[in-house]
């Protein structure tokens, strides 16, 4: 799968995808806060159920002594240094602590209240604890203590971070991969969803290459309706361009009925013996008749070029053309050998690939003594038709003047000396070329350049 800068497939997943890492991401901090106060919670009923089990077990004796009637039961209260402490405090200090607390005391809560308080402070190996203490009072204890004790109790919650710390970890692996396999997922949505334009895509593509008139096969809900408005657009420019070919028609008749008539009106005025007008106007005519026949060939042209659909194969054309210009000339036993590559078609209209090939197969039969050929390859998105026969030929300073002029070159030979002129404006409206070389048959080589129609 390409994807380009400038792709909406890739502004859909670049969108998706940032949407997705936000979420996760947000999912990722919120899960995370909730399982760290979740352990948290958990550790401080750990820190109240051990500190109830101090309480629980301490005693005074008659002195008013603190001590316990027996011992913890978590070891760790005995190992020096160990990160879990108690301490029972009176008034005027600390009266009992536990062996793990050594030579240290745990501080007073900054809070004060006959509740629970749980703080976090430092401890005496420099560890991060958690301090859970109560104020108690209590009728059995000796009255010089006022019958008010402190009972203290902290851990080292380092087992708890590391929980959570591997619980981030393990989210985090965890999210990646789904954030992966939701991107995987976004992008064949993706895939699936654009499916239709590409389908419309093919579906012009098949119409510029003549393969089909309008776009075929159903269409989403959404995309129908473009789709719908293709066909109605390709219908309208079919209809108007056939308007146009049929006005140029139209124009061609109604201008040569008069010129007809002036061209009769002359030959009539030199029969009268008035030889100067006659020949004045049959000069006017023939003059007339070359711009007409021009500028309807341009017309007709401009209005056929890049239609969206031209489609014509060259071959059949030039096979065509070889047998009437044969017939035509056969009294000077011209003979025409086509060389071409098959399968290549013009990205235009039949009657214009007529009309080009026409006029340069024409004129190299008029001109040859015996032969023309005509070559034809594809050479990437055009193709080179290359017309040659072995006449006099032409001199390089008079190629450019019968291009752009029409000028007759002899005026002995039919025709209205326009064919060349026609055929390059006609090439120049189709982005192609002609240009006029020494032929390897001794005489002149008309060489012309279309544009192919996409395979």
């Amino acid at each position: 799968m390409k994807i380009k800068g400038n792709s909406l497939r890739l502004r859909l997943i670049a969108m998706a995808a940032l949407w997705c890492a936000v979420a996760l991401i947000a999912a990722w901090a919120l899960l995370s806060a909730l399982f760290a106060d979740q352990v948290g919670r958990g550790f401080d009923e750990q820190l109240a159920a051990q500190l109830e089990g101090v309480m629980a077990a301490s005693e005074w004796d008659a002195k008013g002594t603190p001590g316990l009637r027996r011992p913890l039961p978590d070891p760790r209260f005995q190992q020096p240094l160990s990160g879990w402490y108690w301490q029972i405090s009176g008034v005027d200090g600390p009266l009992l602590r536990s062996r793990s607390l050594w030579d240290a005391t745990l501080p007073k809560p900054n809070e004060t209240g006959s509740g629970t308080i749980f703080e976090d402070f430092v401890g005496p190996n420099g560890t991060q604890l958690r301090l859970v203490a109560r104020r108690l009072t209590l009728d059995e204890a000796p009255d010089e203590n006022g019958g008010v004790f402190l009972f203290q109790l902290a851990g080292d919650g380092a087992a708890g971070q590391a929980d959570i710390d591997r619980f981030d970890r393990l989210l985090a692996a965890a999210l990646v991969i789904l954030g992966l396999g939701l991107i995987a997922a976004m992008v064949l949505q993706v895939q699936i969803g654009l499916r239709p334009l590409a389908h419309i895509g093919r579906a012009l593509a098949a119409i510029r290459a003549g393969r089909a008139e309008q776009l075929q096969g159903a269409f989403p809900a959404e995309i129908q309706p473009l789709a719908d408005e293709i066909d109605t657009l390709l219908g309208h420019q079919a209809a108007v361009i056939g308007r146009a070919r049929a006005h140029a028609g139209d124009l061609a008749h109604a201008l040569k009925t008069p010129l007809a008539v002036l061209a009769n009106e002359a030959a009539a005025s030199e029969n009268r013996g008035d030889s100067e007008l006659g020949t004045l106007v049959q000069r006017q005519v023939v003059e007339m008749r070359r711009q007409v026949d021009r500028h309807l060939s341009r017309a007709r042209t401009a209005a056929a070029a890049g239609v969206l659909g031209a489609h014509c194969p060259i071959q059949p054309v030039l096979a065509e053309l070889a047998r009437v210009l044969t017939r035509l000339h056969a009294e000077r036993g011209v003979q025409i050998v086509v060389e071409a590559e098959p399968d290549l078609a013009f990205a235009g209209e039949r009657e214009d690939l007529q009309e080009m090939l026409g006029n340069l197969m024409d004129n190299a039969c008029q001109w040859a003594q015996g032969k023309v050929r005509v070559e034809m390859r594809g050479t990437g998105t055009k193709v080179l038709l290359s017309v040659d026969d072995d006449g006099p030929g032409l001199a390089p300073e008079r190629r450019t003047e019968v291009m752009a002029r029409g000028s007759r070159l002899d005026e002995s030979k039919p025709g209205s000396g326009l064919g060349l002129a026609i055929v390059a404006d006609m090439a120049g409206l189709y982005q192609g070329s002609l240009s006029l070389h020494d032929s390897g048959l001794g005489g002149l080589s008309a060489r012309l350049e279309l544009p192919l129609t996409a395979q």
